[in-house]
């Protein structure tokens, strides 16, 4: 270490579930060295190897956006010239103002997501600014995470789950559909001190990932049949006798109609339908029914096909019925989310939105942009916080959509990414480390706040002060836009509930990461917390699913297609979604996995270029071939950028925008495919 160099407390902002303490060696005012800090004593200094080699090169690298610019080329050639910042604000105002003058404001529409997960960067300023211009409002979450969390909301209300740490306490820890080497670190960790004390692992994934290699049984489920599985578990323990009928009597709304859809299910029609063996189901049935404390650790992975609502119902059923709650390390690894005091209307003041706004499925973007009968149309864009040509659904439509020469976007982003080329004014963002933010996350139960480490790079502003401009320049006098981050972060949570231990929030320590607690214990459901549902009780038969989407219990539908192959697209080991796409070390094409017997029936050889198409598009990517994939099944990871394809065709090109059961959410593993040598 240079006699220079100061190591600064921070927050890693991405969107994971871990949101891990950041120790950073800052020298002349750039970041040199990003490690694991001790402050989070769930993520205890171990961070992911990609947050550790990437962020300096993020952060200070040839594509960071460190000036405004104005496009000079076509759209997505990446042809731009610096602008000022005056310059760049008043194009935008006049702009969109001819826009609004033609159409009215809910021309416009904010495209965003979840690239940065602080409560400032992620939507603070931003949807002040858009819920006061009048803005069309955009339903985010079917993106990702919608259908899990209504899933989960219904069934159990906005109470969390057990927390992380409290893993290392079960007896019987099953991991279904979540990466968690690739994706969720810190469970890992809680995994093996579980591991060490005893404690039987089972791991429900496609593939034979890394965790379910360690894993004491694993379960090659074909994807879109876990809600099969889980209800032929359903039906099992209670041939066993193995249901908790005081609790269900007690906790429990809908179980006799739950007990005859799961009744359909045996666990030979599972195997059957699942890809499974009887005697693994029967093991799991075995362990599941006698250990405890017990408990599931999901992922996202569960919600990505069209069954995906009715798969984590299902699964969210089982903890209730065999009674595993209100223990330490029993139940649900789930909503960590819900344990923080947020006041999301004073941060975000939907009360700014005019009556009558329409919403619009962010999956129906590409669609709605193509659709010149709409009325009003989308005639104005803002695309922040996310990178769409890369990981929606039906990516060429996307690309269609954008090149739209009509249609004026706006893109805020740290970095020159594959959709900012399409935008016509780009505006530079601070990285994380250039912004005062704070971070409730969503695996974990510890609040955490964040100062700059370094200064501004460039002209780069924090999505606070770029939109509180933005209002000024569309001559909005409102005090909400005057609100500074640190006012903004006191909005963001309530600091006089007794889980924020007298902090305000703008106040909090950076050596401190505050453990949410109930009366100084951690949440425990049916210990100190409870269902906040309809009923008060774990709904099995939700009344409010069944008006939103005819869908009171579970269901399961098989999913018919001309292509053989379901290709999965899981999270990488190299980048956040498509964050860290731009990094060197992440210019190499992705493989395709494939199943021998796949590859032989197709005369494939290992390390050939090979071609996956179906109806959408086509790509091009090296074949590695390995019996850790199912047979039926190929797998290639997400968030490739253009940069490694032949033809800017990636794996979403492939991806269907049909919706899931619940929350009209994406069907990334629904795609289906065929593979043959490319030519």
């Amino acid at each position: 270490m240079t006699p220079d160099a100061i190591i600064k407390a921070s927050v890693c902002p991405l969107d994971c579930p871990d949101t891990c303490s950041l120790a950073v060696t800052v020298v002349h005012d750039e970041v040199v060295q990003v490690r694991g800090s001790k402050v989070n004593p769930v993520t205890r200094g171990a961070i992911c190897a990609k947050v550790a080699n990437y962020y300096p090169e993020f952060v200070h690298g040839a594509s960071r956006l460190r000036t405004p610019l104005k496009r000079v080329g076509a759209k997505g050639s990446g042809q731009f010239e610096a602008i000022s910042w005056p310059e760049a604000l008043s194009t935008i105002h006049e702009k969109v103002s001819v826009k609004i003058d033609r159409f009215g404001p809910q021309t416009v529409l904010p495209l965003n997501y979840a690239g940065p997960h602080g409560f400032l960067a992620g939507d603070s300023m931003s949807a002040r600014f858009f819920h006061r211009l009048g803005a069309s409002l955009l339903k985010r979450r079917p993106l990702c995470g919608g259908i899990r969390s209504e899933a989960y909301q219904y069934t159990y209300g906005s109470v969390p789950g057990i927390p992380l740490q409290q893993v290392a306490l079960s007896k019987l820890i099953i991991v279904w559909g979540n990466n968690a080497t690739a994706c969720n670190l810190h469970l890992m960790r809680q995994i093996n001190k579980a591991r060490h004390a005893g404690a039987r692992l089972v791991v429900i994934d496609p593939k034979r990932t890394r965790v379910a290699e360690q894993a004491d049984l694993h379960l090659a489920v074909k994807p879109g049949t876990d809600v099969v599985l889980a209800l032929s578990i359903a039906r099992a323990l209670d041939e066993l006798d193995a249901i908790d009928h005081d609790f269900v009597e007690k906790h429990v709304l809908g179980y006799d109609a739950f007990r005859e859809v799961a009744a359909q299910f045996s666990i030979a029609d599972a195997a059957r339908i699942c890809g499974l063996t009887d005697t693994d189901i029967q093991q799991l049935v075995g362990w599941y029914s006698t250990l405890n404390p017990a408990v599931i650790a999901w992922g996202n992975g569960l919600e990505r096909n069209q069954n995906g609502g009715s798969g984590i119902r299902a699964i969210a059923a089982l903890p209730a019925i065999a009674g595993k709650f209100g223990v330490e390390g029993g139940g649900l690894v789930a909503a960590a989310g819900n344990a923080f005091p947020k006041t999301s209307e004073r941060l975000l003041r939907p009360d700014l939105i005019p009556p009558g706004t329409r919403t619009f499925n962010i999956l129906d973007v590409s669609t709605l942009l193509l659709d010149r009968d709409l009325a009003p149309p989308i005639d104005a864009l803002f695309i922040y916080n996310h990178n769409p040509v890369i990981v929606h659904p039906n990516q060429n439509l996307m690309k269609q959509a954008l090149a739209r020469e009509d249609l004026f976007i706006v893109g805020i982003d740290i970095v020159m990414t594959d959709s900012m080329e399409y935008a016509d004014i780009v505006l530079p963002a601070c990285s994380h480390f250039e912004h005062n933010d704070i971070f409730a996350a969503y695996g974990q139960q510890y609040l955490q706040r964040a100062e700059p480490v370094i200064p501004p790079d460039g002209e780069s502003l924090p999505n606070t002060e770029i939109f509180r401009r933005l209002a000024v320049a569309f001559g909005f006098g409102d005090d909400c836009f005057r609100t500074s981050d640190l006012e903004l972060m006191n909005e963001a949570l309530d600091g006089n509930d007794d889980r924020m231990k007298g902090h305000l929030p703008s106040e909090l320590p950076t050596d401190l990461a505050l453990k949410m607690t109930i009366d100084g214990e951690e949440p425990i459901l049916f210990k100190n917390i409870f269902p906040d549902t309809a009923s008060g009780k774990v709904e099995l038969y939700s009344e409010i699913l069944k008006t939103k989407y005819g869908l009171p219990l579970p269901r399961y539908r098989a999913l018919n297609s001309d292509y053989p192959l379901t290709l999965i697209s899981p999270s990488s080991e190299k980048r956040i979604t498509s964050t860290f796409g731009g990094v060197k070390d992440c210019d190499a094409t992705p493989v395709i996995e494939m199943h021998p017997d796949d590859a032989a029936e197709r005369n494939l050889s290992n390390g050939t270029t090979v071609k996956l198409s179906n109806d959408l598009g086509e790509v091009f990517l090296p074949l590695f071939i390995t019996d850790t994939v199912r047979p039926g099944c190929v797998y290639s990871m997400k968030g490739a950028w253009f940069k490694t394809t032949p033809n800017q065709q990636t794996v979403s090109a492939l991806v269907p925008q049909s919706k899931a059961d619940l929350s009209e959410g994406a069907c990334f593993n629904d795609t289906r495919v065929e593979v043959t040598p490319a030519t």
